[in-house]
């Protein structure tokens, strides 16, 4: 009986290989052709040793040289037939491990987007990339490498066995009494290397999410001539993934040169006790090297079993991983009967929201307000009040666990994502821009935009004139995350891409809150174009930013504590009166000069 824990692997082992195997089944027909002639190769290379034995009985014992010539033709025949199926079957199977790799990191990566915002809260960027890349790396290492091999050595073994057997059963047993001894090795070792092989997987993750970390954070490194802790950090990851690695390679080296030592040994008995039965008469000198032939060929099997193994064996922790990653549930998906949003006017309503984004704090405590079609709602507040987790409810970023919020009288959850988030348009203060043009930065706010069109949400945004200095215009590249530009130039660019979005509904997250004097006139008036004839929302810091919305709403510990114009609330003399006070003092006090 084997130990449960051996059971377990072995099981965990065959699933991973049927997930594998599962996945080449679009490609099925072509799959059984190329596993067809790999297997015709296999066996047309068995039938060699056969030819060999009749080509030296024919000159050793019946000094035939017709036959000679004959088998000599024979024999080159087969190999030229061998190398044709060989060549075919080899050439499709790689033809389907690359198609199915394809395949699944394009799955992986569509599955990645469709998962919500709490999932990428919860791990991080450098784990997610690191499944994406090294992890599909290694499924590609077994499907196109390893997973070929297995048929033709499992047919090899298997046919050299039987010839072995036939030519002379005394000499087989040899063969036979080490059988064992490999398999217990095989299982041995073989749990221990997929049980490092995942261990390697999570030490690379690791130093990759180490890596880029911090050179997402380049600036913030040199600013705090942090390099040298970086290095060390990234530097200790890496070592870490050495020492498993090591691990492994003793482990994998240990048991190739035991099987190695244990089939030469072999051979050599093998060619003893062969050359006995020659010189006895009960075996041809061609009998005799056909049987090598085949030892060879078993030992080489065993030998190339052992590495697919363990090919297989890093391939199933990597396997484990992708698999646990497609199984991740998108935590906000459509409703069965979901519809399109359609024409709106963009009334929100929220209805006794409660929101929490674990059970240890709840962030938002019965909220509830209206919106009118084309207002400006307001959103102020301490920090941590919950006035971004309310803005992420609108778009369904997240989902409360209580209460409603309401389109134009619908629950948003009836309604398709898509369709949702397509009215909806999203400006924050940490903008991101990718590392290619300014156009196509633009353009991501309508993919079929025009050139004109995209000119024209630049000149809204305030954005034209600078976009029009740059050495190559609206095709001038802005580096990774825009950082050829300036913070305003940043913020205009993110506004002129959701002017072209043509949203009815517009979220502002502290939009203007990190800018100059300078800056901050030209982004609020491009701002202030965004949100004409539109269903608005705005967190501001600072408050003489939304003196103008049509309604304010002040958050404090999860709550809307107080609700009305500016004016209103300053006459109230509660938390915003407070807060606005504070921040009029803090302008008049005197400051440092530097």
């Amino acid at each position: 009986m084997l130990p449960e824990k051996e059971k377990k692997s072995i099981k965990t082992l065959r699933k991973t290989l049927s997930e594998i195997f599962a996945l080449t089944k679009p490609y099925r027909f072509r799959f059984y052709g190329a596993t067809f002639a790999v297997l015709v190769a296999s066996a047309i290379w068995l039938t060699v040793p056969l030819g060999l034995r009749e080509l030296l009985d024919a000159v050793f014992e019946d000094g035939n040289r017709d036959m000679l010539n004959l088998l000599a033709m024979g024999l080159l025949a087969l190999f030229v037939f061998q190398a044709l199926f060989s060549f075919t079957g080899n050439y499709h199977l790689e033809w389907v491990g690359e198609r199915v790799i394809t395949d699944l990191r394009k799955n992986v990566y569509e599955h990645l987007h469709r998962l919500g915002f709490r999932f990428y809260a919860e791990r991080r960027l450098g784990e997610i990339t690191s499944r994406l890349t090294n992890d599909v790396g290694s499924i590609r290492t077994a499907l196109t490498d390893s997973l070929p091999q297995l048929f033709t050595i499992t047919f090899s073994l298997v046919g050299s066995v039987s010839l072995m057997v036939f030519l002379n059963w005394r000499l087989s047993i040899v063969i036979f009494l080490i059988v064992p001894i490999i398999t217990i090795s095989t299982r041995y070792f073989g749990q221990k290397i997929r049980s490092l092989s995942r261990s390697i997987q999570d030490d690379l993750a690791e130093s990759t999410a180490v890596a880029e970390d911090a050179l997402g954070a380049i600036r913030l490194v040199k600013a705090f001539v942090r390099e040298e802790y970086e290095v060390t950090r990234y530097n200790h990851a890496v070592e870490q993934l050495f020492g498993t690695a090591r691990r492994k390679v003793v482990l994998t080296q240990l048991f190739w040169s035991g099987v190695g030592i244990l089939f030469m040994s072999t051979l050599v008995i093998i060619f003893w006790y062969g050359g006995i039965e020659v010189l006895a008469g009960r075996l041809t000198t061609g009998d005799l090297v056909a049987f090598i032939v085949y030892a060879l060929n078993i030992s080489r099997s065993v030998s190339q079993s052992s590495r697919l193994y363990t090919a297989i064996n890093t391939a199933a922790g990597a396997t484990e991983r992708i698999f646990e990653l497609l199984e991740e549930k998108p935590e906000i998906e459509d409703a069965p009967a979901a519809k399109a949003v359609g024409q709106i006017n963009g009334a929100i309503r929220a209805e006794n929201v409660w929101f929490s984004y674990d059970k240890d704090r709840t962030v938002l405590k019965d909220i509830s307000f209206e919106a009118e079609p084309g207002q400006t709602i307001a959103l102020v507040g301490p920090s941590g009040a919950g006035k971004t987790t309310l803005l992420n409810l609108i778009p369904r970023f997240y989902d409360p666990q209580k209460g409603a919020i309401k389109l134009d009288g619908t629950n948003i959850k009836e309604f398709q994502l898509k369709s949702l988030r397509e009215k909806i348009a999203l400006v924050p203060q940490d903008i991101h821009l990718f590392g290619t043009s300014v156009k196509e930065n633009i353009r991501y706010g309508n993919l079929n935009a025009t050139d004109d069109e995209i000119i024209d949400s630049a000149v809204a945004a305030n954005a034209h004139q600078f976009i029009a200095e740059l050495p190559e215009g609206y095709d001038s590249l802005i580096g990774e995350k825009g950082v050829k530009l300036s913070g305003g130039q940043r913020q205009r660019l993110a506004i002129a891409r959701a002017i072209l979005k043509n949203p009815t509904i517009l979220l502002l997250d502290e939009a203007t809150s990190s800018l100059d004097s300078e800056s901050e006139a030209q982004v609020q008036e491009a701002l202030y174009r965004l949100m004409k004839h539109r269903t608005t929302f705005v967190i501001a810091h600072r408050l003489s930013t939304v003196q103008n919305a049509d309604r304010i709403l002040v958050l404090e510990d999860g709550r809307i504590v107080e609700s009305g114009t500016h004016a209103e609330l300053i006459v109230n003399g509660g938390l915003y009166s407070h807060l606005y006070a504070l921040q009029f003092r803090d302008l008049d006090e005197p400051k440092l000069m530097i």
